[in-house]
Parts: C-alpha cells; structure tokens; sequence
C-alpha cells in the first residue's frame, strides 16, 4: 500500500521481477514495503514473473516500464541490439556459491576433482551456471567434463544433496547456509563476499540491477532519478539493519518457514549491498 507521502496525480510505474525472495532483489523489496518510492512521489508496482525470461517479455510488451533483473542481461542485450539500460544497481557481488558435498567427495574434495561428477546449478538462474563454469575453469575443467544437474528450486536443491545426487552446487542463500549448517557443503567459491568475487571474476560484479529502455530514461528523467534515490534509501536501510528490522520488513513468505535460517543468510550477504 502507498504510504500518505504519495501526492495526487503521482507517476504510475509497474517494475517487473522474477523470483523477487531472491536476496539480490532484496533492495527492491525494502523499497516497496518501507514506502520509499512513495516518499519520492511514485506510484510504482511490482510485479513478479516466473523466470527472467518472462520478466523481460513483460517489459517489452509494455507489461512493466521498469525490469528489476541480473546486470550481466543487460549487457548481453545490449551485445544483440536491444538498449536496455541500467541505472541502479541493488548488489556489488553475484552472492553465488559452489560448494562440493561431503558426502560423496568427503573433506579433501576441490574442484579439480570434479572431472566426470554431477554439478546441480539453478534452473532460473543464469549467474548460478556462470560462477559454475568460471570456476571449473580455472582448473581446466570444461562443460563436457561434468554433469550439469538443473535443479527448479532450493527445495530440490536441498533434496538433491542429502540424497547423494550430486557431488557438487551452484546456488545462492539461503540455500548455501542451510547446506553449511546439515554439514553437508563444502564451500571452494564464494562470491556473497567481496573477496570471494574478485577471486572468481578479479574484481565486483553486480547481481541485481535496476533496467530500462534508453527511451524510458530520456522521456522520464525525473522518475528515473527518483526511482534510483528510493533504492539508495533502501540499500541504506539494509547496511544498518538488524534481525529485529528485517522480521518487521520482510514479507513472511521470504522466509520459507524458518527466519533462524534467513536470517544466518541475510549476515552473510550483507557485504554485497553498498
């Protein structure tokens, strides 16, 4: 619900997403539920897609004006000569993890021993198979030299691991906490910590991004600004904020059924919001 700050007559905008419990869209989210775009005198609306894929589809049919997304799409739109810019970006690191089970390549498993094993990576995301291939690169590992397991969901991805079927992951929080604290993973790439991300990409790289087609931004200046400063609100908001403040914020559903868990997670991707 807009907040009172909203004045008559203020710009309606509709932001698409997918997969907006995603913590690299957690910007977003505070944005919205703490009234910042209201403050900045917008309308706005969000609305969830399946996948990216669909996102972007409803930003090209006029669906949403805004498409809340990966930053590396833009890029590769960009490459096929749609220009589609970003404006704001909500996270310096991908928040990507890989991790070997315990379970099938026990405590001296790495990477270079991943040559002919199953490598889950997520279905709906494209960073998850990125990291995944940069880092077996770096040990010589190419795509034909392991199994990719596509996997729907964290649920799946949970599933996947305490059965044995697979020997290694690509995914991101809370997934990755839940499968540290079953004592089940074993992290060898880390790209929730700034660290992390310029050991697998030699520098930042932002996830989620704010995007919009040059035209949108010619045309409405005003509240492409004041739609950047509502999320600058909230990547404020989120460097200070304790347990208590994200419990009171963050719609319960984010937290499939388990806030201890979430909010572990949230402590260790808090780096990668500035």
């Amino acid at each position: 619900a807009a907040s009172p700050a909203l004045r008559p007559g203020a710009p309606k905008l509709a932001i698409a997403v997918d997969g907006r419990t995603s913590f690299c869209y957690l910007p977003l989210t505070i944005a919205e539920r703490l009234g910042y775009f209201a403050q900045e005198g917008l309308d706005v609306e969000v609305r969830e897609f399946p996948d990216v894929a669909q996102a972007l589809q409803g930003l090209q049919t006029g669906a949403a004006h805004v498409l809340s997304g990966p930053y590396p799409n833009t890029i590769a739109l960009q490459a096929r000569g749609q220009n589609l810019q970003s404006f704001v970006l909500q996270g310096r690191s991908p928040q990507v993890v890989v991790g070997v089970s315990l379970e099938t390549m026990g405590h001296s498993g790495s990477v270079a021993d991943l040559r002919g094993r199953r490598v889950g990576v997520m279905t709906t995301s494209a960073a998850s198979h990125r990291v995944a291939s940069l880092v077996l690169g770096k040990v010589g590992l190419r795509a034909a030299d392991v199994r990719y397991v596509p996997l729907a969901n964290a649920a799946a991805a949970v599933q996947a691991f305490r059965r044995g079927e697979l020997d290694a992951i690509s995914t991101t929080d809370p997934t990755v906490t839940q499968l540290e604290q079953m004592g089940s993973l074993k992290v060898v790439a880390d790209t929730r910590s700034m660290r992390g991300t310029a050991e697998v990409f030699g520098g930042p790289l932002p996830s989620g991004c704010l995007c919009a087609p040059a035209s949108f931004l010619t045309q409405y200046p005003k509240a492409s600004q004041a739609m950047t400063d509502a999320m600058v609100h909230a990547l404020k908001w989120l460097q200070t904020a304790g347990p208590s403040d994200i419990i009171k914020v963050v719609p319960e559903r984010y937290f499939q059924g388990d806030r201890a868990l979430y909010l572990a997670a949230f402590a260790r991707v808090r780096e990668a919001w500035t």
